[in-house]
């Protein structure tokens, strides 16, 4: 016997979802695309080398914005997650989920660049240094509000357990911005321009201001898209349970 919901077209809550998934997510793909043009050229070409590290500083243009953006993703699930715990409102649990997971991509790429920028300029790919362990510290924590997420036994109660990490661990990242300021350690110097850091003005500095925009368009675009998939995903769990189908997580 065939099922009569077989040949049913998606309600248009979805259908209208699914449409601005892919009409708001390209817009910014274009644009981000277009910046991230702009800003590869600068930091490989247009900017000029290092006076003290030559051509091997330019990861800096890289390493500094995905950093960034590391901060900015979880500051964002911390009042995701402190409104979600106040509200209950599901649209600020997909907004702090979603930027979780894109921060932990970011993070992991902050770890990644400055292991690779480290080994020529302090002859090691990682060392016990402050800001790198609370970095470290940074990742585990949000990987872990991942995982509470996807193994919790209720959805529901998953989600706020994760809010609550996700509002307790952002504590670290105070630390680990203010960490180079408070302690000595192999990381450089806070400041650019002065003993222990970069010497970073004119091209340079504009090409970091560039390659700071296009990581943090970056970001946006991949947050839009994440918060988009993750509520089109419950909108259809919501008919699949008043069908009978069964919900998905």
């Amino acid at each position: 016997m065939v099922d009569a919901r077989a040949g049913q077209r998606p309600s248009p809550r979805v259908e209208g979802r699914a449409a601005g998934l892919g009409w708001g997510v390209g817009a910014l793909l274009v644009a981000t695309a277009a910046v991230m043009v702009v800003a590869l050229y600068m930091a490989l070409v247009w900017a000029p080398p290092e006076r003290l590290q030559g051509q091997v500083y330019r990861i800096f243009f890289f390493h500094v914005p995905v950093s960034w953006v590391a901060y900015l993703a979880f500051a964002v699930t911390f009042a995701g997650g402190l409104a979600y715990l106040r509200s209950g409102r599901a649209s600020w649990d997909r907004a702090a989920a979603a930027s979780a997971e894109v921060g932990v991509v970011f993070t992991t790429l902050s770890l990644v660049t400055g292991s690779i920028w480290g080994k020529p300029i302090l002859n090691a790919w990682w060392g016990w240094d402050v800001r790198l362990t609370t970095t470290l510290v940074l990742w585990l924590i949000y990987l872990g509000y991942l995982m509470i997420r996807a193994y919790a036994a209720e959805q529901a109660q998953g989600a706020r357990l994760a809010a609550v990490v996700g509002v307790v661990g952002f504590v670290v990242v105070p630390i680990n911005f203010f960490s180079i300021r408070l302690w000595r350690g192999l990381h450089p110097g806070p400041n650019i321009g002065t003993e222990g850091g970069l010497e970073i003005e004119g091209a340079m500095a504009a090409t970091l201001f560039v390659s700071l925009a296009a990581v943090t368009l970056l970001y946006i675009t991949l947050l839009v898209a994440r918060i988009r998939l993750r509520s089109l995903t419950d909108a259809v769990g919501e008919i699949k349970a008043r069908l009978g189908v069964g919900g998905i997580r």
